[in-house]
């Protein structure tokens, strides 16, 4: 049985077109929690922790899958808005038997999904995934009376995950003396993010901390830099932090306003770890992974691989090589050392830490990484495409291999399927910027041409 519903990073669509509805959200708590009872019994009830972003449907997905749970006879345990990582981390510290985060992470407001971790704080395996799918081809049916699950709302949430932030630096380390803006996108970490560095003495400014249910990661956040650039430059700040919907990415701006994204922020906690003879093993990226990024790892002497794209995969690989630190350009950051899955925040806390042990600006820390010219380009599938066969259209074929025969073995030609949108992604990268750019055009109109029933558009880059 392949995966119906679940992608790289859950289940995720258009809030109103399915899966993104109400009544399948109900089903899939029914069948988690189905599956939560067969694993774990139904005496004490199996506990859920609920977590979403700012979405104004997280409410409505948040009432479904809770009473999915409640049919099934497990109980859930609700902490409103907070980042994904905090829920990984919570579902850990109360010993529950799964969590839940009501997210699209950087996707805009009318999209919406569901991410589902395990009682360790590890997004479930492909097994569990495709048990929890067959139990979504069942009716729901509903507990008896006195067997129904129950609902509590955990108090404290946001301070116990400030404190788990905390506790992944030393306990003398602080960021007094320093300015910092946080672009929290209008998303799940727009209270604590602000919190946790004022907490650690750092004067902050916060932009994208105003969220109404409508303007998640709208211009702002890691997935869109000009606001954050613009807030850094104009408050003198010394860097500044920007997360995405759900505070699983993050990218950091320096005081210059140049942009550290997720391949260099990586690379200088690698450097930082080697330093201090605490990296354990070498480091994961992804096909996406710049090559100056692997190039700069090489030189240090650290041991680099590749995994497919998703911060899943990478984790996988870091644990099939019992290596700790793993990344992707778009800013998923994973220390397995600190945490069991992706987090923002601790991810830029590990890169202050590391700017704070050498002084300087943190432009000078990042100066002897040099990147590649890398261009992204994305093209929007109408509904019902085949991603798949758009792939293998001759005339998309006929330009990747054109474009790989003008790089002359000097760069790399990547083209995937999303796993969270419905988009082809075209990635180029080279020495020469200029013959980069010309080889995304080639590809890309390609890709638009070979689009059956309409023409792609260009989406953003994220």
């Amino acid at each position: 049985m392949t995966q119906r519903y679940f992608g790289t990073d859950g289940i995720r669509g258009r809030v109103g077109e399915p899966p993104m509805t109400p009544d399948f959200v109900l089903r899939l708590g029914y069948a988690l929690g189905c599956e939560l009872v067969a694993q774990y019994g139904v005496s004490p009830r199996p506990g859920v922790v609920i977590g979403k972003d700012t979405r104004v449907s997280g409410y409505m997905f948040e009432s479904a899958i809770e009473a999915g749970l409640a049919a099934a006879g497990v109980d859930s345990h609700l902490v409103g808005p907070l980042p994904t990582p905090a829920v990984a981390y919570l579902t850990r510290a109360l010993r529950l038997q799964a969590g839940v985060v009501i997210s699209a992470s950087h996707n805009a407001y009318p999209d919406n999904g569901i991410k589902l971790f395990s009682a360790v704080g590890e997004k479930l395996d492909d097994a569990t995934e495709l048990a929890i799918e067959r139990r979504l081809e069942q009716a729901v049916g509903c507990v008896a009376p006195d067997c129904l699950g129950k609902a509590f709302r955990v108090e404290g949430a946001q301070g116990r995950y400030i404190e788990f932030c905390k506790s992944t630096v030393p306990a003398g380390f602080d960021l007094r003396g320093l300015k910092l803006v946080v672009d929290c996108a209008h998303g799940a970490a727009y209270q604590v993010a602000p919190r946790l560095l004022r907490e650690l003495g750092a004067v902050v400014g916060a932009i994208g901390a105003e969220p109404d249910g409508l303007n998640i990661n709208d211009q702002c956040g890691a997935t869109d830099l000009a606001a954050l650039r613009q807030a850094v430059q104009r408050q003198s700040a010394d860097a500044g932090i920007a997360l995405d919907g759900d505070g699983d990415r993050v990218m950091m701006v320096a005081a210059d306003g140049s942009v550290l994204d997720g391949d260099v922020l990586t690379t200088l906690i690698a450097r930082d770890r080697h330093q201090r003879g605490v990296l354990g093993g070498g480091v994961v990226g992804t096909l996406m992974t710049n090559l100056g990024a692997e190039q700069a790892l090489l030189r240090l002497g650290i041991g680099f691989e590749r995994a497919a794209v998703g911060d899943r995969y990478v984790a996988e690989r870091l644990r099939e090589r019992g290596w700790q630190l793993g990344g992707e350009g778009s800013g998923h950051l994973i220390c397995l050392d600190l945490h069991s899955t992706g987090d923002g925040l601790v991810s830029a806390l590990q890169v202050l830490r590391a700017w704070r042990g050498v002084g300087g600006s943190l432009a000078q820390l990042a100066a002897d990484i040099a990147l590649m010219p890398q261009r992204l380009s994305n093209v929007r599938l109408p509904t019902g495409t085949d991603a798949k066969a758009v792939l293998r259209d001759t005339v998309v074929l006929q330009a990747q291999a054109g474009a790989e025969a003008n790089l002359a073995g000097r760069g790399r030609v990547l083209l995937r399927a999303s796993g969270t949108e419905p988009l082809i992604r075209v990635m180029v990268e080279g020495e020469d910027a200029a013959q980069v750019d010309a080889c995304v055009q080639l590809i890309t109109a390609a890709v638009e041409s070979a689009v059956s029933g309409t023409k792609g558009t260009r989406a953003s880059k994220n």
